[in-house]
């Protein structure tokens, strides 16, 4: 009797947690939800009633809005501007910080502990500390701006974390591995192209995740940075509202557009994700 009713309670147990974890993902998704609603409702629709109101008048939702978004031309062209400044900006930090977290873990070299710890003090360093210093230095340079100093911003302060995370997934590769490789005549870059980014793909996958969602949503460098003429889907949005605020028709729409495009990113990778971080917990 008991063990019967452990086995019910565990059971029951179980089913609520599951319950919770359903309810509050239900919650969360909630504004995304009535946000998608919303992109296909006019504006008068939008202005009298919630969006709920579309499950009993499921006529109300149009494609009209997603046309006025793609005649506006601000909307489509910050999206361009955005995927030109998110794709490099996370390629670079991939790429360097695949080559020095290597090098950290793996290169012997003079200083190589003390300069590790200096890339993870700049972990701690905030981001608005840099901005007047890195604004007078990229209006000496002509970056001020330029897709390239909102490129170049976003790729140094993403490196501190890059290097310390794959620094730390790189040295747990069996030492082994890497010394029957040298032994079979491999040179470094063989070694590091045909073994270490191999088994270290779904760390790198995440911090890619990571860092394309930190660029692609960032505001704060873009409104500063970035050519105001032909600024990041965030900063666009934000000026539609503020000249002009009951222009829903093109708003709604376009923050839609702006998050779906992470969310795809996130689960087309969503298996190296996870993959990831479980590889941590397992070593």
């Amino acid at each position: 009797m008991t063990s019967l009713a452990s086995r019910v309670a565990a059971r029951a147990a179980g089913g609520a947690v599951r319950v919770v974890l359903v309810l509050a993902g239900l919650i969360w998704l909630l504004p995304t939800v009535g946000l998608l609603f919303s992109s296909f409702r006019s504006p008068a629709d939008i202005a009298a009633s919630g969006w709920w109101q579309v499950f009993g008048a499921p006529t109300q939702l149009t494609a009209e809005n997603y046309g006025n978004l793609l005649a506006n031309g601000t909307i489509t062209g910050s999206l361009l501007s955005t995927v030109l400044i998110t794709v490099p900006a996370t390629l670079l930090v991939l790429a360097l910080g695949s080559f020095a977290g290597y090098a950290f873990a793996w290169l012997e070299f003079p200083g190589r502990d003390w300069w590790f710890l200096g890339v993870v003090a700049l972990l701690v360093v905030p981001v608005q500390v840099a901005l007047v210093p890195v604004s007078k230095l990229f209006g000496a340079v002509g970056l001020f701006e330029t897709t390239l100093g909102v490129v170049l911003f976003h790729t140094a302060f993403g490196l501190p974390f890059a290097i310390f995370l794959l620094r730390n997934f790189f040295a747990e590769i069996p030492r082994e591995l890497l010394e029957a490789a040298r032994l079979d005549g491999a040179g470094e870059v063989r070694l590091f192209t045909r073994v270490v980014l191999p088994l270290g793909g779904p760390a790198i996958a995440s911090l890619g995740i990571f860092q394309f969602l930190w660029v692609w949503n960032d505001m704060l460098i873009a409104l500063i940075f970035a050519d105001s003429q032909s600024p990041p889907i965030t900063v666009a949005l934000q000026q539609q509202v503020r000249q002009f605020g009951n222009n829903v028709d093109v708003l709604a729409p376009g923050a839609f557009l702006s998050m779906v495009v992470p969310l795809v990113v996130f689960f087309a990778f969503q298996r190296q994700f996870a993959s990831g971080v479980m590889a941590g917990a397992v070593k």
